[in-house]
C-alpha cells in the first residue's frame, strides 16, 4: 500500500534536515516553527521538533527483529463514520513494548489519506490525551505534495515513556468540519522514537478505515448499519432503503395536503 510505503520511506531515514517548506499550504495549517523534514523524502511525511534534553536518558528501544517492531501498535475503538460538523469522536491507540528495554521519547505520527484528495488541514480537528497527566494536546496537520495529511503527536510534548512489557493506551479524539467533502478515509499510525537529531521508526499500526458523511446522508447511514450488523442481503438493503424513501415521501405528501387550502 502506498500509505505504508510513504511511512517507511519517511520515518526509516536517519538524517533529519531543516524543514524546507515542502508541505503544501492549503490555508488550513502548516508546519509549526522548529519542525524538521526527514530526508530524502520530497514531501514532509514525518516531522518532529528538535530534540529536548532528557533528565534521565533511557535506553534506545530494541531494534526491529524480523517482521516485528519493538512497539506493537493498534488502533481500535473508532467509529465507522464521522458526521461532518458533528464534533470529535474517540478512538484509541495501543502501544505495547514487546522489547526488553524501556522506550522513551515516543511520538506517534498519524497519516490520513482521503480517497478524493479534497480534505484540507483546516477541516481536521484532533487531540490526544497523555495517560500519565490527563492533559489534552492538540495535533497540527501538514499536507504533503501527495495529498497525505500528517499529524505528529507533539506540541511541546516530550513523548511517551513505555516500560518493557507494558501497554500504554492513548485516547485520541478526531472530528471533521462541516464543509468536509463526504467520502472514505484511511488512517495509519507510524511510531517514532526521537534520538537527538535522528528519528527511529519503532512501530506501525494497521489501517483504520472510516467514512465522513454529511448530516443528510440517510441512505448511507442505513446501509452502513446493515453492513456493520450483517443483517440482510444486498436486496434486503435496497428494499429497506426504498421503504424509508416511501415513508418519507408519504409524510411529505401528508404535510403538503394539510397545508393546502380547502376549496
Amino acid at each position: 500500500m502506498r500509505l505504508r510505503t510513504a511511512l517507511a520511506t519517511a520515518v526509516a531515514a536517519v538524517t533529519i534536515v531543516p524543514f524546507a517548506g515542502a508541505a503544501a499550504a492549503d490555508g488550513g495549517g502548516g508546519a509549526p516553527a522548529g519542525w524538521h523534514d526527514v530526508a530524502p523524502r520530497k514531501a514532509v511525511v514525518a516531522t518532529l521538533p528538535a530534540a529536548r534534553p532528557l533528565a534521565v536518558q533511557l535506553p534506545v528501544c530494541g531494534s526491529k527483529t524480523g517482521a516485528e517492531f519493538p512497539l506493537a501498535t493498534k488502533i481500535h475503538g473508532g467509529p465507522a463514520e464521522y458526521r461532518a460538523g458533528d464534533g470529535a469522536q474517540s478512538w484509541y491507540l495501543d502501544l505495547t513494548n514487546i522489547s526488553h528495554e524501556a522506550c522513551d521519547s515516543i511520538h506517534p505520527v498519524l497519516v490520513l489519506v482521503d480517497r478524493d484528495r479534497t480534505l484540507k488541514n483546516s477541516q481536521l480537528q484532533m487531540e490526544f490525551s497523555d495517560p500519565a497527566t490527563g492533559r489534552k494536546h492538540p495535533v497540527t496537520f501538514v499536507r504533503t505534495d501527495e495529498d497525505e495529511h500528517i499529524g505528529v503527536f507533539d506540541d511541546g510534548f516530550p513523548g511517551f515513556v513505555i516500560g518493557a512489557g507494558e501497554t500504554l493506551t492513548v485516547e485520541v479524539r478526531l472530528g471533521f468540519a462541516a464543509d468536509t467533502v463526504p467520502g472514505p478515509i484511511t488512517a495509519n499510525a507510524a511510531i517514532v522514537q526521537r534520538r537527538g537529531s535522528n528519528g527511529q521508526w519503532v512501530g506501525d499500526s494497521g489501517d483504520y478505515r472510516f467514512d465522513v458523511v454529511d448530516e443528510g446522508d440517510l441512505l448511507h447511514r442505513i446501509d452502513n448499519e446493515l453492513a456493520t450488523t450483517g443483517r440482510g442481503s444486498g436486496l434486503a438493503r435496497i428494499g429497506l432503503a426504498a421503504g424509508v424513501l416511501l415513508i418519507i415521501g408519504g409524510a411529505l405528501a401528508t404535510a403538503a395536503r394539510r397545508r393546502s387550502p380547502r376549496r
